[in-house]
């Protein structure tokens, strides 16, 4: 079994596009909290209808292609992740200075992160995306349900190219812990 963090099928794409390099994780209804439960993982794509409302206009391109990766029947892994840095958001003021790490709309990040359950602390990872040499589709099992933010899945990856080089994300980690850590 491999592990796999839940995100929105869109992000996955602009993590494998070079247009994200963090996530913003707070942790599902059914958790205390967010915790890196893995240091390297998939990414279990999610759909989510209001999609593009929540992302800026310069990256709706993206939730046309993301789509597909999330269906009722079916999920398709095409990335992998390795944490660079779990950073907690102590000043989320700062998080408008990291803002172009990733495709949410400020009021998005707000609701959907900073807001929802208010006082678990959320938390930023960047991360290294890999695009997997073969995407695998799977079949949607009840097991992949709830809102939790990682399943484990029966699978093997073969891992290509990283899309962003160590050194570049040693730099935004440090941007990142200047901005809200």
């Amino acid at each position: 079994m491999t592990a796999a963090l839940k995100e929105w099928s869109a992000a996955v794409h602009a993590l494998l596009d070079g247009r994200q390099r963090v996530l913003l994780r707070k942790g599902g209804i059914a958790e205390k909290r967010f915790a890196v439960e893995a240091e390297e993982f998939l990414l279990f794509p999610t759909v989510a209808h209001s999609h593009a409302e929540r992302v800026r206009p310069e990256h709706r391109d993206l939730l046309a292609p993301a789509a597909p990766d999330s269906t009722d029947d079916q999920v398709v892994i095409r990335v992998a992740a390795k944490v660079v840095a779990a950073v907690g958001v102590e000043r989320d003021e700062g998080l408008a200075d990291i803002e172009d790490l990733h495709i949410w709309t400020g009021d998005s990040v707000r609701a959907d992160r900073l807001d929802f359950r208010p006082r678990h602390r959320l938390t930023v990872l960047v991360v290294q995306a890999v695009p997997l040499v073969e995407p695998i589709p799977l079949p949607r099992a009840p097991q992949y349900g709830g809102c939790t933010s990682w399943v484990q899945l029966p699978v093997r990856v073969e891992l290509g190219e990283p899309v962003c080089d160590t050194d570049a994300l040693a730099a935004i980690a440090g941007r990142v812990r200047a901005a809200v850590g």
